[in-house]
């Protein structure tokens, strides 16, 4: 297959009628072709009303029919091959393994979700059973399960082009969820989100889905977005990526005569907590571990841990010297855009100018355009908790540790931090009664809280979390990854006293489905 530059708008490729883009090697420079023309208003509109007109077929497939339509678009990127790695690699500077490894892993959301919707569990079916005799008052018969709200309109990131874009986690969700989607592609990687656009297209075709449950548009700058988010068939957002970017979309959401929820991961500097007992123990080990997750993919991970927190004294030291020179070996790499290296190299930059910020350690120098240098600064307590833009976040391979003079400070700066993806503890069995006393203060700043491991990496299985309390995301009772994401897209509906006949399938007496329902206050085997 030649890419075109097209979009697809239900089962049409259409030229978009806006500003190109243009996809650039970061590793090179190169401009890459095709060019892809971003929609014009008509066009948006088009794909909007094509999404609410498959709703309506749509959300009333079986659960097993939508099962088998995510397996069939993990089977259809799959049979892209080579290909898909190749432009890839040339839109992201992302090394070759990396990328067939996030190819491996959108295909295990996609399957995964499919798992989930034939488990059923998901529609969290409640049955309170008539009470006709019940003084003073009857209870009629009352049932209740969750349905699909409607067109979501998600967003491409930058870092992960396959496992966040187009048939990535928020597509897989929402699809689960009996939700047509519209995908605007991200800016970086256009051809990739062509190739994804036109393997999820055949998985339509191939399971005779209705025209519209998938589309992909471009757009050079935010009017596409805009006008997507403004839609009024629209009923949700899924978005990765900046916190300006994250924040223009819930206004634009909230401005609507009909507000709808937007689900925005945007930013975060994912805390690590070093205890005293595990840094005199391992201080080596753990620097390397920190080394290791601040510099992995450039650091251009969404749960990069990006601040380090530990009480002075000579374990410390020991941890920043053994940093230092772990740090200083780490090769230069490619950054995403030639956009999102300036804003690091400022980032930087503006760091390493505060009067309270010292510089430790920087990797090695980069050959190349784009090339992320590593970068490792220290501050003192007082300086960080009297500095808010001490706690912005840098995309990229930038850590700042933070002394402390001991564990009251510890806990201030805990409760200083704002909302975060991870907040990580490295402790040992002398460290728990420190490590219980900040526990209260995590749960209420991450959504995931790590003991003994390092945040980057985030599993797709059921139990896991990869939301958190704001800036981290617009909504901190949701997960953008794992089973329970599917939930974003869904709302209760309870029927009251509805013959079996013209009740939902999920709900009829004779539970034809075999799901465990909650059955007047029971849950069933």
């Amino acid at each position: 297959m030649t890419l075109t530059g097209n979009m697809l708008i239900g089962r049409q490729a259409v030229a978009g009628r806006g500003t190109a883009i243009r996809a650039i090697d970061p590793a090179t420079g190169a401009v890459l072709e095709p060019a892809y023309p971003g929609g014009s208003p008509a066009q948006v509109e088009q794909a909007c009303t094509l999404a609410w007109e498959a709703f309506t077929a749509y959300r009333e497939t079986s659960p097993a029919a939508r099962a088998a339509f995510l397996d069939t678009i993990a089977e259809e990127v799959e049979a892209l091959g080579d290909a898909l790695i190749e432009r890839a690699v040339a839109e992201t500077g992302l090394p070759l393994a990396r990328l067939q490894g996030e190819r491996g892993r959108t295909c295990q959301q996609l399957r995964t979700f499919a798992r989930t919707l034939r488990a059923g569990e998901w529609l969290d079916v409640r049955v309170d059973s008539a009470q006709p005799q019940r003084q003073p008052l009857p209870r009629p018969d009352l049932r209740q399960h969750q349905v699909a709200l409607g067109p979501v309109a998600v967003f491409g990131a930058s870092n992960f082009p396959l496992a966040f874009s187009v048939a990535g986690g928020d597509t897989a969700s929402a699809l689960a969820a009996g939700c047509p989607v519209v995908v605007k592609a991200h800016v970086a990687h256009p051809g990739t989100s062509e190739w994804v656009g036109r393997a999820v297209a055949r998985a339509v075709e191939r399971c005779a889905m209705p025209e519209g449950v998938f589309s992909l548009l471009y757009g050079a700058g935010h009017e596409v977005g805009i006008a997507l988010v403004s839609d009024p068939r629209i009923k949700a957002v899924g978005f990765t990526g900046s916190r300006s970017g994250g924040l223009a979309l819930c206004q634009a959401a909230q401005a609507r005569p009909e507000p709808i929820p937007v689900y925005a991961e945007m930013s975060a500097i994912n805390p690590v907590f070093l205890f005293p007992a595990a840094l005199h123990a391992r201080s080596e080990a753990l620097a390397e571990g920190f080394v290791a997750s601040l510099t992995q993919g450039a650091g251009q991970f969404c749960t990069n841990p990006g601040l380090l927190i530990a009480q002075r004294g000579e374990a410390l030291d020991a941890f920043i010297a053994a940093a230092t020179g772990q740090l200083e070996k780490s090769p230069a790499q490619t950054m995403l855009t030639p956009g999102i290296f300036d804003a690091f190299a400022s980032s930087v930059g503006a760091l390493a100018r505060h009067a309270k910020v010292r510089r430790v350690a920087s990797g090695q120098p980069g050959d190349g355009p784009n090339r992320c240098q590593a970068q490792l600064f220290v501050t003192e307590a007082d300086a960080f908790l009297a500095d808010p833009a001490l706690q912005a976040e840098i995309f990229g391979a930038a850590g700042l540790i933070v002394q402390c003079r001991g564990a009251g400070q510890v806990r201030a700066i805990a409760e200083h931090l704002e909302g975060q993806l991870t907040a990580t503890l490295h402790l040992d069995e002398a460290d728990h009664d420190a490590a219980r006393a900040l526990l209260p203060t995590l749960e209420l700043k991450a959504g995931r809280v790590l003991v003994n491991g390092w945040p980057t990496g985030v599993e797709v299985c059921d139990a896991m979390v990869h939301g958190g309390p704001f800036p981290a995301t617009s909504d901190a009772r949701s997960t953008s990854v794992g089973t329970a994401a599917i939930q974003r897209f869904l709302r209760p509906v309870c029927y009251q006293g509805f013959p079996d006949a013209l009740l939902p399938t999920a709900l009829r007496q004779g539970n034809p489905l075999q799901l465990r329902r909650l059955l007047d206050g029971q849950r069933e085997a």
